[in-house]
């Protein structure tokens, strides 16, 4: 990290203004090397400067605004320049190509937050909520993003963290000096007693956090059955827009299409499927196998049935492998006689619809707002875990205070048992940076966009 480097942070196109930003030591004299206006080597830090931008033949570029901002106290902690000039990809461009002829390399992507990070300014959690800030697609997952950014999370990890810190101390203390009479005794039963206790609030914060990925990333909606019961047009009356190609031929609908809806500040991520049947038609077959596959990733599952008809076996094959997801079967077409046989479905939430109309199309959200409780999540200030990541890190803390429970059941030493709470303790500083790998950072910042 002794480089310096640039990149564009603002979209390229045509715009008001580009953002050009630089970090590194030596970024300030870069950028005074190619401006015209005052010695920015001597202004003040955190102070905006008007001048020109000037080319190798000390003609002017562009009229631009350069913000300067001192190490420390900067987004990387290191010196940062930001060079405001007018939007265009002619402009920008012509400027940066300028920049890259010094001592400076462009930055990759987000680089400037792994900066942040490495630096100490933020932690991973935080770092990560830059990223789930600017993919926000509703108010809620903004709202959560903004509450990791603000350490909410960190914090929560880290007072945990402290208990278990602590509790190692005191056996430590224990073990190193037991002829000591004024010291707290752990004993077996205490250190039971206070895993329990570590073992329930760990369960809760994976517990609260499922609601978490729900408000970031939305409920991943599967509508599948056979051809032609009106999935597609189901599809249609959700998303409010003929999204669906809608025919009363069977398999219309050969591949996957996609659509999302807000529903109580959670977004739908709805998945019109192939209609699921036995075929010949290569295109057909490879829509049917991805239908059937994409079952396992949907966190909720909606079943379409022809009402004028009884169940087939192929309806009947549906339902058995839909029946570990959270279901809602639809039975669709209800403004025609009904033949279906609802008896054989009592365990099974229903919805009727038909698909000439929106009859049962606002039955069908309430029921998605009840079997996944959004109008609880609504009421709540949620910082807890956000991504699979920080969650699976949890599920293998919560293993390790497991193991630390049956350990003390089957009379292992203390000591043993003192390591798989330091392993808790491990994992969990993995969940916030604390200890960490360069692969992993590697492969977590490399999803950022350049110039972040």
């Amino acid at each position: 990290m002794e480089d310096n480097i640039v990149a564009v942070s603002s979209a390229l196109g045509i715009g008001a203004i580009s953002i050009i930003r630089l970090s590194g030591k030596e970024v300030i004299s870069i950028v005074n090397s190619i401006f015209k206006g005052k010695d920015l080597n001597k202004v003040k830090s955190h102070t905006i400067n008007y001048g020109y931008i000037i080319d190798e033949k000390k003609e002017i570029v562009d009229e631009v605004l350069v913000s300067i901002m001192k190490a420390p106290k900067t987004y990387t902690k290191e010196d940062v320049v930001e060079i405001n000039c007018h939007g265009g990809i002619a402009t920008t461009n012509k400027i940066l190509e300028i920049i890259l002829t010094k001592d400076i390399r462009l930055a990759e992507p987000g680089e400037f937050t792994k900066r942040a990070f490495l630096n100490g300014r933020i932690d991973l959690t935080e770092s990560e909520a830059v990223m789930d800030l600017l993919e926000s697609k509703t108010e809620k997952a903004r709202k959560l993003a903004l509450n990791s950014l603000q350490g909410k999370t960190f914090n929560m990890i880290e007072g945990f963290r402290y208990k278990i810190k602590d509790l190692l101390s005191r056996i430590e203390v224990n073990i190193d000096y037991p002829e000591y009479y004024d010291i707290e005794i752990v004993t077996i039963d205490k250190i039971k007693e206070e895993v329990s206790k570590m073992m329930e609030e760990l369960q809760n914060i994976i517990k609260e956090s499922k609601n978490t990925r729900i408000i970031k990333e939305g409920i991943d909606t599967l509508i599948i059955g056979k051809p032609n019961v009106g999935k597609s047009s189901i599809l249609n009356r959700l998303l409010d827009e003929e999204k669906a190609i809608v025919t009363d031929i069977p398999g219309t609908t050969r591949d996957i299409i996609e659509g999302q809806v807000t529903l109580n500040g959670i977004s739908l991520n709805i998945i019109d499927t192939a209609g699921i049947r036995k075929t010949k038609d290569q295109v057909e077959k490879i829509g049917v196998e991805k239908s059937l596959y994409l079952i396992d990733k949907a966190d909720l599952v909606i079943v379409v049935l022809n009402g004028n008809d009884k169940l087939t076996r192929e309806d009947q094959e549906i339902l058995e492998k839909t029946k570990n997801k959270t279901t809602i079967v639809v039975i669709n077409k209800n403004d025609i006689e009904e033949k279906i046989e609802k008896e054989k479905l009592k365990n099974y939430t229903l919805v009727s619809t038909n698909t000439n109309s929106d009859a049962g199309i606002k039955e069908l959200k309430e029921k998605i707002i009840e079997l996944f409780n959004l109008e609880q999540i609504e009421t709540k200030d949620h910082y807890y875990l956000t991504n699979v990541r920080q969650i699976s890190k949890a599920k293998e803390a919560y293993q390790k205070l497991i193991e630390v429970e049956e350990g003390i059941k089957n009379n292992l030493p203390i000591d043993m048992v003192e390591i798989d709470l330091k392993n808790c303790f491990d994992l969990l500083g993995e969940i916030i940076g604390k200890t960490y790998s360069d692969e992993i950072i590697d492969h977590l910042f490399e999803n950022f966009c350049v110039g972040k």
